[in-house]
């Protein structure tokens, strides 16, 4: 039986990772006390302890993390944004060309951002295949559930006396700096980081995240290169995906997959991502790249 610490466990994505390995009967969860949850000292003995540490950390946090393992042969999975660019550090995207390999040997997993899981999913095939050309100017629309903004934004959107704005969704990232950008040009191998519009709006968890594109694409040929791209793992294309006329946003909540599709016409299109910001998006994609890396199945204790 493999044992698994999760370093940050009361955070939403911590939660969701203990929810699901506590359901499994093949890993044995090392657990602190609360009183010493942040002592560097119990903590450092848990991840010397187990065989893979889940870091549920803010970045700092986490890097400090990373020092506590060092000398250790614990596999380490980050859910930050503090190593996801680093050489390295593999990129846990398993779906993506060559990185499920290199999944299954890393002790150093750096985990994808919830909105760069959904860019990512639809702009690599293309930019890997040389369908895209890496100086070509994107942009990115992509919608969450309030749970991807944490424990404090969830506690704003459930108070019964929010504010009104809260009513409506909300954009944010308008310096055009948002932490997710920098994976998201290095993954796709682009050369400008496309011009990314993300949004949070007063629903739990699901995401939903569109990339147009116009010029000389034939929808057929799109839609062939997904089809073929994606022929195992958690992220599934399905031709012409809709229901009676709209997409949901919702669709994929409570879940641990995602949906691609393609909209639109030759030369004008809509690449289309459905999931779980907490699936998919964080502690499912997690939890499938610890399976990867121990070597069971990849789907288990997951919902898909």
């Amino acid at each position: 039986m493999k044992k698994v610490f999760v370093d940050g466990s009361a955070g939403t994505t911590g939660l969701r990772i203990v929810e699901r390995l506590d359901a499994r009967q093949d890993i044995e969860r090392i657990c602190l006390p609360e009183a010493l949850r942040k002592d560097p000292d119990a903590r450092q003995d848990a991840i010397a302890r187990a065989d893979v540490a889940f870091l549920c950390l803010p970045d700092d946090a986490a890097r400090e993390a990373v020092t506590l393992a060092e000398g250790t042969d614990t596999v380490i999975i980050d859910t930050s944004t503090a190593h996801r660019t680093l050489d390295d550090w593999t990129y846990g995207f398993a779906e993506i060309g060559g990185l499920r390999d290199a999944i299954r040997t890393s002790s150093r997993i750096a985990n994808p951002g919830c909105h760069a899981s959904g860019f990512i999913a639809l702009v690599a095939p293309l930019a890997q295949n040389g369908m895209l050309p890496a100086d070509t100017a994107l942009s990115c629309f992509s919608l969450t559930g309030y749970s991807g903004g944490g424990k404090k934004m969830i506690a704003q959107y459930e108070d019964a006396s929010r504010d009104a704005l809260l009513e409506a969704p909300r954009m944010y990232g308008l310096s055009q700096s948002h932490k997710h950008l920098p994976e998201m040009v290095k993954v796709c191998g682009l050369r400008t980081a496309p011009v990314f519009c993300p949004v949070v709006a007063p629903y739990y968890a699901g995401m939903f995240v569109t990339v147009p594109l116009t010029g000389d694409f034939g929808k057929a040929s799109v839609e062939a290169l997904y089809a073929d791209y994606y022929r195992s793992g958690l992220v599934r294309f399905v031709k012409d995906a809709q229901e009676e006329g709209f997409l949901s946003a919702g669709a994929f909540s409570g879940r641990d997959d995602m949906q691609i599709t393609v909209g639109g016409q030759d030369g004008r299109l809509t690449l289309m991502a459905r999931f779980d910001n907490l699936g998919k998006g964080a502690s499912g994609a997690a939890i499938q790249n610890m399976n990867i890396r121990l070597g069971v199945e990849e789907t288990a204790g997951l919902n898909v």
